[in-house]
């Protein structure tokens, strides 16, 4: 039997991460997660798999972040009855995330189900439930870095420290083909990889000398400055300053694992430091609080840097925030204060409550600290646009819009190729994943000044299937399941700002216009010629 791969998520997108593998003992999947970012691709989580669940073994998982875990409750709920493999840091931060995911599913889905009763529109069902993402919870395992696990018939896995979170790890496979002249195919999966230096996370690490690398490209293309610890909080100094002395909030969105406990941790090293005043901080995410006190158990004690007390991440003037009512209160609070909350890419969560209250203000400061995502509110806010609607109503965008990259879990452009390097040789083919279009590229056209000879360079897209074990370079297969994007939908271009996007902005544009109109029969002949566009 010919082993296979077939690329059912991150595949010319960012998100989605999910890689089926059938070989001769079984079907497994390394990654599970769920998309993000505009409505276009976001609707492919309602859909169904492209393969039956019920067939597969096992599921492999590289790490938590729910665009690579998110979709695992759902795959038990329609069939999938094997074990999940994962590293036990990563299995206790799920234990929070997923039942979160599926709240924040079933509160999404309660509200818009709101809006389509007022509409006489048909409602919708969440993608799961809290009580499914803490059923699947049991069918989880915990598997230790660095040593061989059995992962199936004729197969076993490693996992090695990616760098990227706490628990993350690239997945090596070893899979018996039963040939005689190559009895074993050598695959490397890098799941999301961090940067050297990353402040609570050892560097990157695996062994080198495959068959086939399947890896991220989220930063291809990108260079971040190198910076130390002191000049990295010498940026985070600066606007934090600039942001209290304004008088307002800061917001800043950020995911509640890793990031979070990134800027927890240099905002109160800064505060024991006296470079910074010792200001209210709320971090308002039940998830972040609850990944905070995973990290506090796992934590290398050599990362803990000057903090001398039970924990690196708490102090008198830090508040976690996990009560409801309490989050409500903190939105009251109208400057001087430091407020974190998710999502990171602001598409869900608390912080678009503090948004809603914040972002007309023009003293108030939001600060970007990660990847956004195209489309979601995040990557409009980046972009600079002067409205946005939350909860379905417009706010105006008067305040300032900072964004810092020095907090990516993602190696740059420079840190993926070195990752690369150390990995070869490599026999056959390396497979690009995990990136916008442009990424893709400037990452394929970097490689053969490495060594890679560019017939070894595949850049797959969605629901594509490659044989990996025959002789030479992977080749392309026929799949029998048809894809789940039409040839005119898999244009990337549709997958940033997409027509959700557009009508939002319309709906927006056409409301201020008909705001500066200076009579209402003015207002008249604009909608009457509106309509006539329409007609035609």
């Amino acid at each position: 039997m010919t082993v296979t791969v077939k690329f059912c998520g991150a595949a010319g997108t960012v998100t989605g991460s999910s890689y089926l593998v059938q070989h001769p003992g079984g079907r497994l999947l390394v990654d599970c997660g769920m998309f993000q970012g505009a409505k276009t691709i976001r609707e492919l989580n309602y859909g169904g798999f492209p393969f039956d669940p019920s067939h597969i073994d096992r599921v492999l998982l590289t790490h938590a972040h729910i665009d690579h875990s998110g979709l695992i409750p759902k795959l038990c709920r329609n069939g999938f009855r094997g074990p999940i493999l994962a590293t036990r840091e990563t299995i206790e931060l799920l234990e929070w995330m997923l039942p979160d995911s599926g709240a924040i599913q079933e509160a999404e889905v309660a509200r818009l189900n709101r809006r389509n009763a007022r509409r006489s529109r048909a409602g919708v069902e969440a993608i799961y439930t809290r009580l499914d993402a803490e059923q699947s919870l049991h069918q989880f395992r915990p598997v230790p870095f660095g040593e061989w696990t059995e992962a199936g018939t004729g197969l076993r896995a490693r996992y090695w420290n990616s760098g990227h979170i706490l628990g993350g790890a690239s997945i090596e496979l070893e899979i018996a083909t039963g040939r005689p002249r190559r009895p074993t195919l050598r695959l490397l999966f890098s799941g999301d990889i961090g940067p050297v230096g990353k402040p609570l996370q050892n560097d990157p690490h695996a062994p080198s000398g495959y068959d086939c690398l399947i890896v991220e490209s989220t930063y291809g293309g990108r260079e971040r400055p190198v910076l130390g610890d002191e000049e990295r909080r010498g940026v985070l100094r600066g606007i934090v300053r600039e942001s209290l002395e304004a008088g307002g909030n800061l917001l800043i969105p950020a995911f509640a694992v890793e990031r979070t406990q990134e800027l927890l941790f240099d905002l109160l090293e800064l505060m024991a430091a006296g470079e910074l005043p010792r200001v209210h901080v709320f971090l308002d995410s039940p998830l972040a609080v609850r990944a905070t006190e995973v990290f506090e158990r796992h934590m290398d004690p050599a990362l803990r840097g000057r903090h001398s007390g039970p924990s690196p991440f708490r102090a008198a003037n830090v508040r976690f925030v996990t009560d409801q009512e309490e989050s409500y209160q903190i939105s009251q609070v109208r400057g001087g204060a430091i407020i974190i909350a998710g999502s990171g890419m602001c598409d869900a969560g608390r912080i678009r409550t503090h948004l809603k209250n914040n972002l007309w203000r023009e003293k108030a400061t939001v600060l970007l600290v990660g990847y956004q995502a195209p489309g979601t509110l995040g990557s409009l806010l980046e972009q600079g646009v002067k409205a946005v609607r939350i909860h379905g109503d417009e706010v105006a965008v008067n305040a300032r819009i900072r964004k810092i990259d020095l907090y990516s879990g993602h190696a740059d452009h420079h840190g993926l190729l070195d990752w690369v390097r150390e990995r070869l040789p490599l026999r056959r083919s390396i497979f690009l994943t995990h990136g916008e279009e442009a990424s893709l590229a400037a990452l394929a056209a970097a490689l053969p000044a490495i060594g890679i000879d560019p017939a070894q360079i595949v850049v797959p897209r969605l629901d594509e299937t490659y044989a990996v074990d025959r002789g030479g370079l992977a080749h392309r297969v026929r799949d029998s399941v048809p894809p789940r994007l039409a040839a005119d939908q898999m244009d990337p271009a549709l997958w940033g700002r997409d027509w959700h996007n557009e009508y939002a902005a319309l709906a927006l544009d056409l409301q201020h216009r008909l705001q500066q109109a200076t009579s209402d029969r003015e207002r008249a002949r604009l909608l009457s010629r509106l309509r006539r566009q329409l007609d035609r």
